[in-house]
């Protein structure tokens, strides 16, 4: 997987494209660009048959180890992983630790584990359980195991601090057994950032996971509920400036799209496509009115800025 930059915009904003990713190294998508969100490899509300009408789809579709991780012992028997199982054909599939879409009780992760949420309520994952979990999946990419909870409530500098530490220790152990893994061949991890709202903390975790053999980075911690914009772009445009340039980085809970525009300017490649199925849940749609300037800079005009309607 190689990202080739072709423009980068004062402030941060990069333009390019993804070429090589996936296993098979045929595919490329453009940047900034977006996951299709699907919860056990099914895009919600809509059939196979209704999804392939759609046109100019994600190249890239987000599966979530909270929804599969009851699956393991089905996965096992079948052998062939979630891309054939599913029907995800021609698609490069990433393999995120939550639900983007659903928020998770905390209190629940240690020095060694973590915890996802299945439909049977809670379930614990080592590094060893859930790297068997990555082993049955069979996804492109994957991120990392992280001690994400620091987002929610107001955690003390030592908890926050611990959470980098923990993620920083669950990437070392996913990475040696990556390596030792057959069925993981070809498949890049993304290390996960985390730091809470502490520059110092969200820097170090920065700088730390940059130094692993890592294919990509994922920005955790920024979800719409935990801070306001101001702070995460000031976040963000710290944070991405210790990052190497030539590997894609994919904000995690960030989906109302004035959101996502500013963090594209602070220099973020990747966004999860959770949001429209969040909107539709309530009962509502969204409808966007706005002119588009092809070349807002050549026309000597800012571009327009619009939010849905809800």
């Amino acid at each position: 997987m190689k990202l080739e930059l072709s423009r980068v915009m004062q402030g941060g904003c990069r333009l390019g494209f993804l070429t090589g990713i996936g296993r098979a190294e045929h595919q490329s998508m453009e940047v900034p660009g977006c996951l299709l969100y699907t919860r056990c490899g099914t895009v919600p509300h809509l059939t196979q048959d209704t999804l392939h009408t759609l046109g100019s789809m994600p190249p890239v579709t987000q599966l979530t180890v909270s929804t599969l991780a009851e699956h393991q012992e089905v996965l096992e028997e079948y052998k062939a992983g979630v891309k054939k199982f599913a029907g995800l054909h021609d698609t490069v599939l990433f393999c995120s630790l939550h639900d983007p879409a659903t928020s998770c009780p905390t209190g629940y992760t240690t020095n060694k584990t973590v915890s996802v949420w299945g439909t049977g309520g809670r379930i614990e994952l080592t590094v060893a359980k859930f790297m068997a979990l990555q082993r049955v999946i069979q996804p492109d990419w994957y991120q990392s195991m992280a001690d994400g909870e620091t987002w929610q409530g107001n955690p003390s500098r030592k908890r926050v601090r611990k959470a980098v530490d923990r993620t920083l220790a669950h990437l070392d152990e996913c990475l040696l057994l990556h390596h030792k893994t057959q069925e993981l061949q070809g498949v890049e991890v993304f290390g996960v950032l985390e730091g809470g709202d502490m520059l110092e903390e969200r820097v170090r975790s920065a700088k730390e996971t940059a130094k692993r053999p890592v294919g990509g980075f994922c920005l955790d911690g920024f979800q719409t509920s935990s801070m306001d914009q101001d702070l995460r772009t000031q976040l963000l445009t710290a944070v991405t400036k210790e990052l190497p340039e030539d590997k894609p980085r994919l904000l995690q809970g960030v989906g109302r799209p004035d959101e996502v525009l500013e963090c594209v300017a602070a220099g973020v490649d990747l966004f999860e496509g959770f949001f429209p199925f969040q909107v539709t849940e309530r009962g509502c749609a969204l409808c966007f009115d706005f002119t588009i300037t092809a070349n807002p800079e050549q026309a000597g005009t800012a571009a327009p800025s619009a939010l849905p309607k809800l």
